[in-house]
């Protein structure tokens, strides 16, 4: 029988560790590991929520979600009424991007998208980034 006292204690995803499962994972899987993200985010005190956004990610290997790592802290930081992480300044996109590219959602994501994202060319609707 094992002792309860060798069990790895919990620790929740990190914006830092997220990119790494990003990295090679697909569309599908991508949405998932945000979605879990998000859940475990919002269960931590909104006093230590600022650390898990604090280290900047690797890059994932796609501009793209590179970019909606940096708009997802910024965004998660403010609604904390925190300031964003410092790496965050660095990671925009030339062209707009439209991770649910419907007719439908590219409107509602050009109306309802957060100023992080906005902002940093990633169009997607809050709603998206309410899963958790």
């Amino acid at each position: 029988m094992r002792d309860v006292t060798d069990r790895a204690a919990y620790e929740p995803l990190t914006v830092e560790r997220l990119g790494v499962l990003l990295g090679g994972a697909d569309e599908t899987r991508r949405w998932r590991l945000v979605a879990e993200f998000l859940e475990e985010y919002r269960w931590e005190p909104v006093g230590t929520r600022i650390r898990l956004l604090a280290t900047e990610p690797s890059p994932t290997g796609d501009e793209h979600w590179d970019v909606f790592l940096a708009a997802l802290a910024e965004h998660l930081a403010a609604r904390d009424g925190q300031g964003a992480p410092s790496w965050v300044e660095t990671r925009s996109l030339r062209r707009f991007w439209f991770p649910f590219n419907t007719r439908a959602a590219r409107v509602d994501a050009m109306v309802h998208a957060p100023a992080a994202f906005r902002r940093r060319g990633v169009y997607v609707a809050a709603q998206e980034l309410n899963v958790a």
